[in-house]
């Protein structure tokens, strides 16, 4: 399965293989000093880091980290998959589809699920193209704009070296994220950017990501534009409505929603 995904974040093979992510990088961390071509790295922000640790020893409450014999860790819960159909169903068409000047690819075959409205802190719903405002869960404001969705896919995902099953197709969102306050944005952007079905379940992206097409990074500093590209694998005959965006895995009132109009 590595082999296959060629890169991707420790999160998303331990949710691919149903494990807890520390038991991942641990497995992960043995298998290349065992002599493998595979290299485990770290991405974050170094000057959070160094913010966070300077806080801990000015207070004396940084110790280093306990010992290992001592940690106690909750329970991992692997997050639910689409279940994928049987037989394979007929190709669909492309169809392109967005506000005038702007790249937004999408098949037609579906309704809108939402309808266009405000929350208490600027636009929460619109269409491909549209640059919705909201708040993350440490304060950060910040506005994301949808700017892409390629449906389908699948030339993009074949050309990176991935295959696709039968039945199968892929789909790429592109996004981008504006930092609009004065609080980093310390989340990988689309960790909960999830596509929406037309029988109303979400569709997770897949822990794969494209050089042709390079994926989010974590962290988006104060006045900052990031963008990335987040790959989706779900059932060939599976109608997208809407693309769906949150801090958490539930949705709340800062949720984002673009509807894919027919």
């Amino acid at each position: 399965m590595i082999a296959e995904m060629g890169r991707a974040a420790v999160h998303e093979v331990a949710a691919r293989l149903g494990m807890d992510p520390r038991e991942a990088a641990a497995r992960l961390i043995t298998l290349s000093g065992s002599g493998l071509p595979l290299l485990v790295g770290v991405e974050c922000d170094p000057n959070g880091i160094r913010k966070a640790l300077a806080n801990s020893m000015a207070w004396g409450n940084y110790n280093g980290p306990p010992p290992a014999a001592q940690r106690q860790y909750p329970p991992y819960q692997a997050p639910p998959s689409v279940p994928f159909p049987a037989q394979p169903a007929a190709q669909q068409p492309q169809q392109t589809w967005g506000p005038p000047q702007t790249a937004g690819w999408a098949r037609g075959d579906q309704q809108p699920m939402f309808g266009g409205s405000k929350g208490a802190s600027g636009q929460r719903t619109g269409k491909i193209g549209t640059s919705l405002e909201t708040e993350g869960l440490e304060g950060a404001t910040f506005s994301i704009q949808l700017i892409e969705v390629v449906d389908p896919a699948d030339f993009l995902f074949t050309a990176a070296g991935y295959k696709l099953a039968d039945g199968e197709r892929a789909v790429v969102v592109h996004t981008e994220l504006t930092n609009t306050g004065a609080i980093p944005f310390n989340s990988l952007p689309d960790m909960y950017l999830v596509l929406m079905a037309r029988t109303g379940e979400p569709v997770a992206k897949a822990p794969v990501s494209l050089s042709s097409r390079p994926p989010h990074k974590i962290g988006v500093q104060p006045g900052e534009t990031a963008g990335g590209h987040t790959v989706y694998v779900l059932p060939e005959d599976t109608s997208i409505t809407a693309v769906r965006w949150s801090a958490r895995p539930e949705i709340d009132l800062n949720t984002l929603v673009w509807t894919i109009d027919d």
